[in-house]
């Protein structure tokens, strides 16, 4: 590990000398900037990230961010806990009341453990807010993100304590943008094991109760539950009801049939979103962002998410995904994976 300034950004560089496999991490947010791992003779380029100090200022699509204390959208900005009404825009006029994936990802973090091992590294950064320090959010909660980098994985544990003196709503997710090298989006394969698609408004927030669910076969979302390609599909919407493997994580998987290289994404619970990037202010569909969700949108304002979402004082709550590159053996489209990448948490 080595701190770096890139492009105006403080992070830290993590290198894997025997494979030459490399990610950057910023300060602010924990938030993944590059991520390169070998096949053969190419390092290949894995996510899309912040190219820029000021790309990273005005969070844009909130490349790779981690999203806590909640994910997605909020509606109008207001929600009911406790018996308490909160605003997280206070004086923000209606046709501009939008708000989403919570505050951690533009807090300036602390790398406050580094532990190495033969199987690679992991780099654990802190922070905290305070009651008092976003309008509508008067709760006190420690975080702790723990990082772990190998030759081709990349793991994250993002862990809040309530440090406050009553409970607090509370959910985390991640947000990167994968890609395969240069192949375009629309070659690529989609594989989400999800038996449901959530049901959105307008404004992309749920329907309320059970009509916010369709089966994935019943809904305008493609299904994605056998492997698919992308195509031209424009696509910002959630899946539900993943089922997990004998270890208890949910696989998705994006492939380059062309190349054989793919990415396993891995959850431990939680629901993923799948935004193809078609109106990102740069690189328009050169990446795929699927991200694991511990909560659905809105959820601070869902009665069916209340208990989910409720941290009490004291009370730990973390939340673990990654994601692997491996190959095909045969780099063929017709050939299954020999060497799936087996996921750990962090």
């Amino acid at each position: 590990m080595r701190k770096v300034l890139r492009s105006g950004m403080e992070a830290i560089e993590l290198h894997d000398e025997r494979s030459g496999a490399v990610a950057v991490f910023a300060h602010r947010g924990a938030t993944l900037l590059d991520w390169r791992v070998r096949d053969g003779s190419e390092l290949v380029a894995l996510t899309d990230g912040f190219v820029s100090a000021e790309e990273l200022a005005s969070q844009n699509g909130v490349r790779n961010g981690i999203l806590a204390p909640f994910p997605n959208r909020i509606a109008d900005g207001r929600y009911r806990f406790d018996g308490r009404d909160h605003d997280l825009l206070p004086g923000v006029p209606a046709a501009d009341r939008l708000i989403y994936h919570g505050f951690l990802r533009t807090m300036d973090l602390k790398v406050a453990n580094v532990q190495e091992t033969t199987a690679g590294i992991s780099v654990l950064f802190t922070g905290a807010i305070a009651a008092d320090a976003f309008p509508g959010y008067p709760f006190a909660l420690k975080f702790n993100v723990r990082v772990s980098f190998a030759a081709r994985s990349i793991g994250l544990t993002v862990t809040a304590t309530n440090v406050g003196e009553r409970a607090a709503p509370y959910a985390a997710g991640w947000h990167p943008y994968f890609r395969l090298g240069d192949a375009p989006l629309d070659s690529l394969e989609l594989t989400i094991p999800a038996s449901r698609c959530v049901v959105t408004d307008a404004k992309l927030l749920p329907l309320d109760g059970e009509a916010a669910f369709l089966p994935v076969d019943e809904a305008s979302l493609p299904d994605f539950r056998q492997p698919r390609p992308l195509g031209a599909a424009v696509i910002d919407g959630c899946y539900a009801g993943a089922a997990p493997g004998a270890d208890g994580l949910i696989r998705s998987r994006l492939r380059d049939p062309a190349t054989g290289r793919q990415l396993t994404i891995w959850q431990r619970g939680g629901l993923t979103h799948v935004f193809t990037g078609d109106t990102l202010a740069r690189d328009a569909r050169r990446a795929i962002a699927i991200e694991p969700v511990e909560a659905m949108t809105d959820a601070f304002n869902r009665p069916d998410c209340a208990r989910d979402i409720r941290l009490s004082p004291g009370a730990t709550s973390s939340f673990a995904c990654g994601v692997g590159f491996d190959v095909d053996a045969a780099r063929t489209s017709s050939t299954s994976s020999s060497n799936r990448f087996s996921a750990t948490t962090a």
